[in-house]
């Protein structure tokens, strides 16, 4: 119990040193974690509203964008963030209180905290425009985030030791993962793709994750060829490995972050 109680102290001291460090000591720090998403969404609108009469599901582009967008946050933000978790608090881990993946645990719940508190404020500022506000699915989005969450720590704690022991592999990962923004559904609907390409595309469990996350604020969204558990095995098998080869490498991590 004494070992619990110190690493919750520690994930809190860590969390509140992570805030100061990603956003700054004033509040104005958090505006830049609103400004990037409703940037992408207002492009996105403006481009596809002229060249589209409605979007792909509903009337509102503005919402499309919004759910296909924070839907992939849900994991790509995590990620990004993951990957130098260890890295960032090398200086720490020479404290033996202090375990690699405490900053790892740390970074998790704050970058869960900042997109849920940025979707949070997105979504309402968009159904403030609307007469008659939609009704959630809230299982869909629960799910979404659970299976999302699983996908994104498994590959962060993966890459938090491969980009320790492997400087190249974090350009060839960058490289081979930057299309996934234009793969994954943010912009169409994976099942209005022809035969063969959309079975390929639904290899990749980020369009089942942002189908599921935006089914979640359209009733009328049926998501042909979304398979849940065909996410939820892909986030336990990514989590599974990437926890192995992260606990494997606690030692690695200690003197080469």
């Amino acid at each position: 119990m004494t070992l619990v109680a110190t690493h919750v102290r520690v994930v809190s001291a860590l969390i509140v040193r992570e805030m100061s460090t990603k956003f700054g000591s004033k509040p104005g720090g958090y505006i830049w974690a609103l400004i990037e998403p409703i940037g992408y969404i207002a492009m996105m609108t403006v481009i596809f509203s002229a060249i589209a009469h409605a979007p792909a599901v509903g009337t509102s582009f503005v919402l499309f964008f919004a759910t296909g967008y924070l839907g992939f946050q849900i994991y790509n933000a995590k990620v990004s963030y993951l990957g130098s978790a260890v890295r960032a608090n090398k200086t720490l881990l020479s404290y033996p209180n202090v375990a690699p993946i405490d900053a790892v645990i740390a970074r998790y719940i704050l970058q869960t905290m900042t997109t849920t508190l940025v979707a949070i404020i997105v979504f309402s500022a968009i159904f403030m425009t609307f007469y008659h506000i939609p009704e959630f699915d809230w299982p869909r989005l629960i799910e979404a985030e659970v299976f999302g969450g699983a996908l994104a720590l498994g590959v962060g704690m993966f890459n938090s030791v491969l980009f320790v022991r492997y400087a190249l592999y974090e350009q060839i990962y960058g490289i081979f993962t930057r299309p996934m923004f234009l793969m994954s559904g943010v912009f169409f609907l994976p099942d209005s793709i022809p035969h063969p390409y959309r079975e390929l595309l639904l290899y990749n469990p980020l369009c089942h994750l942002i189908m599921l996350f935006r089914s979640g604020f359209y009733p009328e969204y049926r998501a042909v060829g979304l398979d849940v558990t065909y996410l939820a095995i892909c986030s336990a098998a990514v989590f599974f490995v990437g926890m192995t080869v992260f606990t494997f490498s606690r030692r690695v991590l200690r003197n080469d972050a």
